[in-house]
């Protein structure tokens, strides 16, 4: 790796590490924050579906962080945008560190949900810098590059896995408050840098020309994922938010895009690459907010912590390695992202089996390669096949990603989970239902929701005690057992049932495989190309 080689500029190497840093600290909180939802459910009582909420806050928030990033990016610069994402980190902390334990749960909840709303937001501007940014500094190698700058991702989890590991004995909030310290060095690490623009930019492409490639079949997954996301905010603000605020949100911008582009209906390509990527953002970002808590849940929570640690390490390192696999084996990234597919399929249905800690060392290592490369790979193919859309195509696939892994992964996720372990718990043990079922402050049951399918649900405060008491090595009565058997059982079938979409991707990339096959193969285009 010669970064002075590669890049177009002399600052490249610090402009990299730069984004590096600040990716870290978005993962040390994401991390950190997987770690202590169980003790969320303890101190506070939250549903799976509840806590599913306050993880999909930190994957919504990104949405407009980042779409509304991309677009003023090339217009305010990169700097400005640095400094407003280090300002809503630091307000996140300030909200999140609101929820009390003697608070009702309501209030509980809305202060961890718009804190960590708050902080994907953050996020989210980072992503709008970053990514344009080293796509500009290293066209020839953005595969590579793009990989290693989303390498601090999972070295960010490593470290908020660590931090709960070491330091579960501590308040949740000092845990969380670490992901401060990265934040610090990103900031001072981009100050008083020159940037370099992109070459949509250089040549003078006006926004609207920028977005031809998207057109109306690529805006139409971005509306539909915005108005899902307006619907579920409000809805998570005000129960009684009407839906067809969210709706009309959606058409109006599908309008708009239509009327900036002169009614492009934009390349059918971009429209496949959008929908996977949503797929990709569900079954990547929405399960890596699930899996200590599941794994933790089968065997223990120390085990799933460690388990965690483990995976991020594995693709830590190997986003280094994405050059290596394009020279030497051969792989296009295409070909990459058919086989991280097929992986990720073998290795949920792996963890889905697990009965012990070697086993699922095993099948989480499958997971983790599978995972790898899925993310920065998207984002290189969008930026190689469509180099006029600029930032703005991959501000948007971050979006839809990200809106997808909390509107879809991590609220079905919990909810799955909810749906599997009641209904087996309701049919191997009825008592045991009628205990642990969560109920309201009137005795109703709660109802676990995602989109029109309704569940009932575990009260997590009950299943957090029989946790507990089970690592403890208390005996459990026949109740309790019951309700633990039920609750993993139900993680069992939530991997299974995760594992279809990997399977999708796999599909949809296999006939990409073909589709470049027969245009001549797969390479980078340049604007006058394109």
């Amino acid at each position: 790796m010669n970064i002075k080689q590669d890049g177009i500029t002399d600052n490249a190497g610090r402009l990299l590490w730069a984004g590096f840093t600040a990716i870290l600290a978005a993962g040390v909180g994401f991390g950190v924050r997987g770690g202590i939802l169980a003790n969320w459910a303890s101190e506070f009582g939250f549903t799976g579906a509840q806590l599913g909420s306050i993880g999909a806050a930190g994957l919504l928030g990104f949405c407009p962080g980042i779409i509304l990033g991309g677009l003023v990016v090339d217009k305010l610069g990169y700097g400005k945008l640095v400094f407003a994402a280090f300002l809503f980190h630091v307000l996140s902390a300030f909200v999140t560190f609101g929820a009390m334990g003697d608070q009702p749960q309501e209030v509980a909840f809305q202060f961890l949900f718009w804190g960590t709303f708050t902080f994907a937001v953050a996020n989210g501007v980072l992503e709008a810098v970053s990514n344009p940014l080293v796509a500009t500094l290293f066209p020839t190698k953005r595969t590579h590059y793009l990989n290693i700058l989303h390498a601090s991702w999972p070295l960010g989890l490593v470290f908020g896995g660590l931090i709960g590991w070491t330091m579960g004995s501590f308040d949740w909030k000092i845990q969380l408050g670490l992901f401060l310290v990265p934040t610090i060095v990103y900031g001072v690490m981009f100050m008083g840098q020159k940037f370099p623009q992109s070459e949509a930019s250089e040549k003078g492409l006006s926004f609207g020309e920028m977005f031809k490639d998207i057109g109306i079949l690529g805006g139409l997954i971005v509306c539909l994922l915005v108005g899902m996301f307006v619907n579920f905010a409000g809805g998570i603000f005000n129960p009684d938010f009407p839906t067809w605020i969210g709706w009309a949100v959606c058409v109006a911008s599908i309008v708009g895009i239509g009327y900036v582009t002169k009614f492009s209906i934009g390349a059918f390509l971009m429209l496949v690459l959008f929908i996977t990527h949503a797929l990709i953002g569900a079954v990547e970002l929405g399960t890596d907010g699930w899996i200590q808590n599941i794994t933790g849940n089968i065997l223990t929570v120390e085990q799933g912590k460690i388990l965690f640690v483990f995976t991020s390490l594995i693709m830590f390192g190997l986003r280094f390695c994405a050059d290596f696999i394009e020279r030497k084996i051969g792989l296009s990234p295409v070909g990459l992202l058919f086989v991280c597919s097929i992986l990720a399929v073998i290795g949920l249905f792996l963890a889905s089996n697990i009965t012990s800690f070697g086993l699922a060392f095993l099948a989480l290592a499958v997971y983790a390669v599978g995972k790898t490369f899925f993310w920065p790979t998207m984002l290189a193919v969008v930026g190689d096949r469509f180099p006029k859309s600029g930032a703005v195509a991959m501000s948007l696939m971050g979006g839809i990603g990200m809106m997808s892994a909390g509107l879809i992964g991590s609220v079905g996720l919990g909810f799955a989970k909810d749906k599997f372990s009641t209904e087996t718990l309701e049919a191997t043990n009825p008592a045991a239902y009628a205990e642990y079922k969560a109920v309201d402050a009137e005795g109703q049951d709660v109802t676990s929701k995602f989109f029109v399918f309704e569940s009932g649900a575990l009260d997590g405060r009950k299943m957090g005690a029989v946790k507990e008491k089970l690592e403890g090595g208390e005996e459990l009565t026949e109740i309790e057992a019951a309700a633990a058997a039920a609750s993993i059982e139900g993680d069992r079938k939530t991997l299974r049932a995760d594992a279809f979409i990997p399977a999708i991707m796999a599909v949809i990339f296999l006939l990409l495989i073909f589709y470049f096959k027969a245009k001549g193969g797969y390479r980078p285009l340049k604007i006058d190309e394109a």
